[in-house]
This record gives structure tokens, C-alpha cells and sequence, in this order.
């Protein structure tokens, strides 16, 4: 039905009798003569019909936009000055000859164009609409461009696309499992995978020793505007191979993608150890575009009469840090009430600061009404430690260390991002030596990553130590957006069973959830890591999207739903009763 794609033609097709198949984009009507742009998936072309073909001219008269058509023409040039430098189909035009109406169309719920301001719900309850946006459709192309180059990347290194199954069991993973009921095992439930980690660590034992895929996950957590209950991952495997040799391939991987299809070289990777980062940008992922640091300034408000400061500053599991803002001085009051909102949201009470005029008259300089309860000597012995200097502001943080590192952390973001203090475009690391475990309100303890992840010290160390051990997993930050993380695996019976006993999970529970994978161990695991990769943030970053959902084809909302097909739906009675399910609804 078609000899072109609309948005490959260029010159040297010029003379060539065409058939093009697509959608009428736009419809113009020029003093009798009639021009329509139509458009695929590759672009658009912008063609011509003279009232001289009666017939078809008639018919470009009556189709409107959406209209699914075929046209017969020949390629030409476009007439001197309406050449269109910014298409790249901009200095042909096709004289249409014949014009075929294969489809009509309704008018369409939104224009098609860059222009058209429409909102989320609309487009995702249209979506087949949506995805025909040339916006869209570039991103879906450029997605499955993404996918071919790992592929292409990982089939070259030795990998094996190897699929794990769909239908598993619940295994504790940090999130709530998706759960599908059994129709053959009465009572029984399936579990959609939050990720196929049991599986290609078995995979490993297996001897298959370099696998990946392109796998689905499913979580069923609260969402925002990076996360979907359905996502997808560049999963990957590998035997014999240190945290050193996985990194460098992951890399390498990563470099090549931002190269091929960006011409970006992405430069040093830095590697950061976990405790640096949280202590200097209050983050596990750190934006290494923005100059701004946290400071810690407890020592110096331990002895103060404030106790909003001397609090944290005495509690050992408290922080008081300082945030630097060069030619913040200039902040107005207004956005300054706006940071002390934002910081709220994540649990800070307030949000002080100081505004740094005239540092040589000391004190008196100083803008800000919590510098009295400071004293001259202790707010001097501040600036001088974060270099202040006139023009300057400068923010306090001082709460519990979490909260601390959030509000602080998060604020770095903002004011980095709405003062354009961005040094480069993009900033490549690698955060390294996480804790093993992490600290419950409870004083339980949790695994960081997973409990399959190998910590770097011996079981008896691990055993004497839990909350100072650190593991082997790490973190492929971007921009501050994690793209991917990893460890190396436990695959040693003898480790294994120590850091289930760490986390208070007996040899009864470890054998009923993990059973299968300790049966592996037993038989001969070779050493083993890996890591996996957002595929849908991948996108997202490299694409410059503001969510993942703008690079999925079919999304969920932040509400977990579809409004195209409004899903989830309710099921009827007769396959409830098939599966043995009563429904009780909560009053």
C-alpha cells in the first residue's frame, strides 16, 4: 500500500512517483490550492493538490484531520521561499495524483501538535490518540532503539537472553506482591515478579554464567512520578566475576548506549562510598550537576542555649547541617517561606537561615533572626567553615539524621535546579559500600538491597557487627536518578544462613520462602553478582521526559489504574466462585 514512508523523502527522490499511507495531520486550504501535511510514524510530508484533477482535489476537500488516506503523486521541488529548513521533508512536496480515503475519523479528542497543552488524564484515556503525537512517537522509536543497542551490547559480550517465569511465589522484597489466585490449588496464590532475582542467581548455578533479559516486574507500592506498578528491567547475571569487573561492563554498556544514540560521552564515573554521600548531599544518589554540599555544624552547636539546634546536636542519632547557597542573599522572603514548605514535606519542622551581607562587620552582618540565639562566636565559626562569603545564604537542617538528609538533601535539588546552578549536563557515579542492613523504628534489622546480597566481611564479623558491616552492592547514579543497582550474591551456605539469623529469619521460615534457592547452594554455586537496570527511567533521562510514563506505551496513573481501559476492574461472581474467593468489603 505504500512505496515511502512520509518522512524519508528527500531530494533525491525528486521526479519519483509515490504512494504514501498515513494520517492528514493538518489540511490547508491556499487560494485553491489544497495542502496536506500526512504523516506516519517517520515523519510528515506535506502534499499538494491542484483543482485541476477534479476528482481528487474533491476528495482533499473533504477529508479532515485523521482522516486515514493513500495517496499516488510524484516527489518535486518546493516552490522558491516556502522551503521548511525545520522539516526534514522541508524542500520536497508531493503533487498528489490519486487520493484514497481509507478510514474517516471523528474529530479527535486533542490536536496533534506541539503546541496543544492537554491534560494527563485525557491523553492516557486516549492514549491510541496520544501515541500518534510525533513527541510520542519518537520517544516509543527511540525506546525500542534503546532496547536493540543492550541487546546488541550484551549478545556481543556473551550474554544469553534467558526468560524467567511470570507466575511465581510471594517472596519478601520490600514491596507488596501482586497476588494471583489459583483456579487448580484451591487457597493458593501465584505472585507476579518484583524482579527474577531467585531465578538467575539460579541461572548462575546452572552454569549458563552470563544471562540478561528484558524482563517485566510488578510492585505493588505507592507510586510517583518515576515509578509504575508494572516496569520494566534490564536484568542481569553473570559467574566468576567481581564488583569490579560487573561495574566496568555495566559501564561500558552505558557509555556505549549514551554514544550510539546521543553522540554524549558520558566521562569519569566516579565512585563515592555510601556514608560520603549521605553526609555531603544527603542523598544514596546524589546530582553531581549541582556545586552544593552539606555541611555538618553540630560540633559547633552543641554548647548553645537554642535547643532547636543543641537537640540534634547532642543525640547521637541527630544531625544539624548546613547548606551553602552562593548569590542566595538575593532569595525574597516569599521563596524562602516556599523552601520551609517544601523541606515540611519531608518532616522538617522549619527551615532557619541566614543571609550573608556583610561578613567583615561580623555579626551585625548577618541577616537572620536566629543568629542572636547563636552568639557572634559561633555564627563566625560557621561562616568561616563554609567559606561563606556577601551575597551568600545559608540553610539549617537539624532533626533526626533521616529527616535531615531528606528535607536537605531534597532542598539541594530544588534550590540548585530553581537558581540554574547546573555545572554540566550530565554526571555519571557510582555509589558503593552501602550498609548491610538498616535500623527499623523497632530495632529490627532489614537488609539494605535484599538478603542475598554478600556483605564484605566474614559471617563471624558479620555475626559479631551487623549494623557496621557493609555489603557488596552498588549503585549506577545519573543525574541524580538511580539508574541501576546490583551486588555481588551470597554463595556460600554459611553466609547465607548467617544473614537470615541476623535478620531473625529462622531455618523453618528461610526453607519455606527461600527453600529452593538454599537447595541450590548446596550444589556447587559459583561465585556470582549482577545488577539491573530501569529500563522506563533509562528512557526518561536520556529522553529528557518528566515521568517514566511519558516513555511507556500503555501506563498505569499514580493511582495504579488505566484509564483506557479502566482497569483494575471487578470480576463476576461466577469466576470468584471458581476461585474460591469471597469478597468482604470494608465498612
Amino acid at each position: 500500500m505504500r512505496s515511502h514512508y512520509c518522512g524519508d523523502l528527500r531530494k533525491e527522490h525528486i521526479g519519483e512517483d509515490v504512494v504514501l499511507s498515513g494520517w492528514v495531520h493538518r489540511r490547508r486550504d491556499h487560494g485553491g490550492v489544497i495542502f496536506l501535511d500526512v504523516r506516519d510514524r517517520e515523519g510528515l510530508a506535506q502534499v499538494v493538490f491542484d483543482p485541476d484533477r477534479e476528482e481528487s482535489f474533491a476528495l482533499a476537500d473533504s477529508v479532515r484531520n485523521e482522516y486515514v488516506i493513500e495517496i499516488h503523486g510524484t516527489v518535486r521541488n518546493r516552490p522558491e521561499g516556502t522551503v521548511n529548513a525545520d522539516m526534514p521533508t522541508g524542500e520536497i512536496e508531493v503533487l498528489g495524483k490519486e487520493l484514497v480515503i481509507l478510514n474517516k475519523s471523528e474529530t479527535p479528542p486533542f490536536q496533534l501538535d506541539e503546541h496543544q497543552q492537554v491534560g494527563e488524564d485525557v491523553r492516557l484515556r486516549n492514549r491510541f490518540v496520544d501515541l500518534r503525537r510525533p513527541e510520542m512517537q519518537q520517544k516509543m522509536r527511540f525506546r525500542s532503539k534503546v532496547t536493540n543497542a543492550i541487546r546488541n551490547y550484551l549478545d556481543d559480550n556473551g550474554f544469553l537472553d534467558i526468560e524467567t517465569p511470570i507466575l511465581t511465589r510471594a517472596t519478601p522484597e520490600g514491596a507488596r506482591d501482586y497476588l494471583v489466585p489459583s483456579r487448580t490449588h484451591e487457597g493458593s496464590f501465584f505472585a507476579l515478579p518484583q524482579s527474577p532475582q531467585l531465578f538467575k542467581q539460579l541461572l548462575m548455578v546452572s552454569g549458563f554464567d552470563r544471562y540478561y533479559q528484558i524482563a517485566k516486574c510488578f510492585r505493588d507500592e505507592d507510586l510517583r512520578a518515576d515509578r509504575q506498578p508494572e516496569f520494566t528491567q534490564v536484568d542481569i547475571e553473570t559467574s566468576f566475576m567481581d564488583e569490579e569487573a560487573i561495574m566496568g561492563m555495566a559501564e561500558s554498556m552505558i557509555r556505549k548506549l549514551f554514544n550510539e544514540l546521543m553522540g554524549v560521552e558520558l566521562g569519569e564515573f566516579p565512585r563515592m562510598p555510601y556514608a560520603e554521600a549521605m553526609n555531603r548531599y544527603g542523598s544514596d544518589k546524589p546530582d553531581l550537576r549541582i556545586p552544593l554540599e552539606l555541611v555538618d555544624v553540630a560540633d559547633l552547636m552543641a554548647d548553645i542555649e537554642f535547643k532547636v539546634f543543641a537537640g540534634p546536636a547532642k543525640d547521637p542519632k541527630g544531625r544539624v547541617a548546613a547548606l551553602k547557597v552562593p548569590g542566595g542573599a538575593e532569595l525574597t522572603r516569599k521563596i524562602i517561606d516556599e523552601y520551609t514548605k517544601y523541606v515540611g514535606i519531608y518532616g522538617a519542622k522549619g527551615l532557619a537561615w541566614i543571609k550573608v551581607n556583610e561578613l567583615e562587620k561580623g555579626a551585625e552582618g548577618l541577616q537572620s533572626p536566629i543568629v542572636k540565639f547563636l552568639g557572634e562566636e559561633v555564627a563566625m565559626k560557621i561562616m568561616a567553615r563554609l567559606e561563606a562569603k556577601n551575597g551568600d545564604i545559608v540553610f539549617f537542617g537539624a532533626d533526626k539524621e533521616k529527616i535531615v538528609n531528606e528535607a536537605m538533601g531534597a532542598l539541594r535539588i530544588k534550590v540548585g535546579m530553581d537558581m540554574n546552578l547546573l555545572e554540566r549536563e550530565w554526571a555519571p557515579m557510582w555509589v558503593v559500600d552501602f550498609p548491610m542492613f538498616e535500623e527499623l523504628d523497632g530495632g529490627n534489622l532489614t537488609a539494605l538491597h535484599h538478603p542475598f546480597t554478600a556483605p564484605s566481611c566474614s559471617p563471624e564479623e558479620l555475626k559479631a557487627s551487623p549494623v557496621d558491616a557493609l555489603s557488596r552492592a552498588y549503585d549506577m547514579v545519573l543525574n541524580g536518578c538511580e539508574l541501576g543497582g546490583g551486588s555481588v550474591r551470597i554463595h556460600d551456605q554459611a553466609m547465607q544462613r548467617t544473614v537470615f539469623e541476623v535478620l531473625g529469619i529462622g531455618a523453618e521460615e528461610a526453607e519455606e520462602k527461600f527453600g529452593f534457592l538454599l537447595n541450590g547452594l548446596k550444589y556447587g554455586a559459583p561465585p556470582h553478582g549482577g545488577l539491573a537496570f530501569g529500563l522506563d527511567r533509562l528512557v526518561m533521562l536520556m529522553t529528557g521526559s518528566e515521568s517514566i510514563r511519558d516513555v511507556i506505551a500503555f501506563p498505569k496513573t499514580q493511582s495504579a489504574s488505566c484509564p483506557l481501559t479502566d482497569a483494575p476492574g471487578e470480576v463476576s461472581a461466577a469466576q470468584l466462585r471458581e476461585l474460591n474467593i469471597r469478597l468482604r468489603k470494608t465498612p
